[in-house]
């Protein structure tokens, strides 16, 4: 295979778009890009002028209503004057036939309410599906596990572990941002909805306590009610036999008969049977089958970055990079030896805030949902929350000089097909991915098809900073590193003998607050042969 049609496979394989990018970013859900979620702010801002548009009719329509009752109030108000007036007579009769019709079947009301569809209509085909919002409260459910969050203090708009009798504030956020009774209760509904009540139970147990608070206040923005957070807590309950909120519902919302048998129906059954349940079923946080390593991953992710520091380690140290190399002679790279075992090495300033940016804008039109390998096709999957683009050098000179840049530092040729074009990452709501390898794992992975061989280093460039989480952990090395904006994460995948570094697990930790930006240069193991030669040391 030649190099042009190696090229071609590469494209292929890495399924770059084309055409619109607009439309190729449009067919990608929203919660999976931060940046997606953003453009969501436009259409809403369109929704705000239509609805501004809207109350500001219903308020001269509502001035005219109030002058409206008060001449009829004064009228009957003054009871001195004799219905026996002809002329009082007349405008009563007129005003039950006629005017209490006209006030009743408003042309105005009708037109305002129209006009309100209309704009919302307008811009119907930009908001976000009801996927979004499934993956959204999944996001919130995953940093509740990831980070061990308090759902009572998430509802707060506070981000806490909580283990025992111990708090630890893991971010402070400058402005408290809350979460309604209707907002919780969408988020366990999610849970509910698919027989998860570890997750259901807690946030529609917040839900009926912040429900219980605002009873008889009327909000046109739920969906829910107490009644509908009780009717799904009460069956969760009953699942689960777990549980720590009262669900009596008396007192509060009697005259929902059908909810209250429910409710009763279930506190009987758990009163009679529930010391037999409860041995049969207790309540466990849903298992990942595909991931074995979770205990560790979490565990790292919730340091927020734990490198060793240098005077823990003698042998780690920092120092200016040439790699002999005359690219690099008048500004060295300046490095940082992260670990020994897997080789880690961080390349402080690599790009310049310029540069990133202008990385970022590059690729944002073409983002699309992040995939992952399984045999040779390419899936979407929950544990790689992300949408991506590939960008070839020639896109914009930054490419080209970001290129030269790597191919000095790593002493390797990083022209396709040796390496695959630079693949930017933003990151949705809780974006993530869970442990894995970037080397190929199996000889039918679609990286063989390129004929370049398996993926020899990983070169991982921070684009933007995130204010927590985030951290890319290496789960058999035992350490994270946290986000470092405009830094390079660099480390080899293989041993010189070609086989899989298996210390190189690592995974990239739930985004707590912040919108992270990568963008990853994988280089391939075929034209490296000079460069990194093989070793007959299977530790090499």
């Amino acid at each position: 295979m030649g190099p042009g049609a190696r090229l071609a496979a590469l494209l292929v394989l890495l399924e770059l778009g084309v055409g619109d990018p607009a439309a190729a970013a449009g067919r990608e859900d929203t919660f999976s890009a931060l940046t997606s979620v953003a453009r969501a702010l436009a259409p809403e801002r369109r929704l705000l002028g239509t609805l501004r548009r809207y109350l500001r009719g219903e308020e001269a329509r509502l001035r005219d209503l109030t002058r409206f009752y008060d001449k009829v109030l004064s009228l009957h108000e003054d009871l001195k004057i004799p219905v026996v007036n002809p002329l009082l007579a007349f405008t009563l009769i007129k005003r039950l036939q006629s005017d209490w019709r006209n006030v009743v079947h408003s042309l105005e009301a009708t037109e305002n309410i129209r006009a309100l569809k209309d704009g919302y209509e307008k811009v119907e085909q930009d908001l976000p599906a009801f996927e979004d919002l499934e993956g959204a409260a999944r996001a919130l459910m995953r940093l509740q596990d990831v980070y061990m969050l308090n759902v009572k203090g998430l509802a707060q708009g506070v981000f806490q572990r909580v283990t025992g009798s111990s708090i630890t504030d893991l971010y402070s956020p400058r402005q408290l941002f809350s979460l309604t009774a209707d907002d919780c209760f969408q988020v366990g509904k999610v849970a509910y909805d698919t027989g998860d009540y570890y997750h259901a139970i807690p946030w529609l147990e917040e839900a009926v306590s912040l429900f219980r608070r605002s009873y008889g206040e009327w909000k046109t923005e739920d969906e829910a009610s107490l009644e509908d957070a009780l009717d799904y807590l009460a069956f969760a309950c009953y699942q689960s036999v777990q549980c720590s909120t009262s669900l009596s519902p008396w007192g509060v919302c009697p005259d929902n008969k059908r909810m209250a048998r429910n409710v009763l129906k279930y506190e009987r059954l758990l009163a009679e049977n529930g010391h037999l349940m409860a041995a049969e079923t207790a309540i466990q946080r849903p298992n990942v089958p595909h991931l074995q390593t979770r205990d560790t991953y979490e565990g790292l992710c919730q340091t927020l970055g734990s490198q060793p520091t240098h005077y823990q380690i003698p042998s780690l140290y920092c120092s200016y990079e040439t790699n002999s190399s005359p690219y690099l002679l008048l500004q060295p790279a300046r490095k940082e030896v992260i670990h020994l075992r897997p080789l880690v090495a961080l390349y402080h300033d690599f790009v310049s805030d310029e540069e990133a940016q202008k990385i970022r804008e590059l690729a944002e039109p073409w983002l699309q949902r992040s995939v992952v390998a399984s045999g040779e096709k390419q899936l979407q999957v929950e544990y790689r929350i992300s949408k991506s683009a590939w960008l070839k050098d020639t896109v914009d000179p930054v490419l080209v000089t970001l290129d030269r840049r790597i191919a000095a530092l790593t002493g390797l040729d990083i022209q396709p097909p040796y390496a695959e074009y630079l693949q930017v990452v933003n990151y949705g709501i809780g974006g993530h991915y869970e442990p894995h390898f970037d080397h190929a794992t199996s000889p039918s992975s679609p990286l063989y098809k390129m004929k370049s061989g398996n993926r020899v280093a990983t070169l991982m460039i921070y684009l933007s900073s995130v204010e927590a989480g985030g951290a890319t952990a290496f789960i058999y090395g035992n350490f994270s590193v946290p986000v470092v904006k405009n830094a390079a994460l660099f480390w080899w995948n293989l041993h010189r003998s070609g086989e899989g570094d298996d210390d190189t697990l690592h995974a990239g930790c739930p985004v707590l607050v912040g919108d992270k930006w990568v963008a990853n240069k994988w280089i391939h193991e075929y034209g490296q042969e000079f460069r990194r030669p093989c070793s007959t040391n299977p530790e090499d």
